[in-house]
């Protein structure tokens, strides 16, 4: 895993818990199985946003 990804990860589990309140209160019990594929998509959308962002820094240079 790289820097950015590693990076990307520890700010889906700081938010975790809020995630886990949220699924109990909607009625879904949250499992390490329903997390993964969601992880994989903060995943794409954390990576995609840091590009567009990179992007926008270099163009204002």
């Amino acid at each position: 895993m790289d820097n950015k990804s590693m990076e990307f990860m520890q700010i889906a589990m700081k938010y975790l818990p809020d995630a886990q309140e949220k699924l109990k209160e909607a009625g879904i019990e949250f499992s390490p199985a329903l997390a993964e594929p969601f992880f994989g998509l903060f995943m794409s959308v954390m990576q995609e946003a840091y590009e567009l962002g990179k992007k926008d820094a270099i163009m204002e240079d």
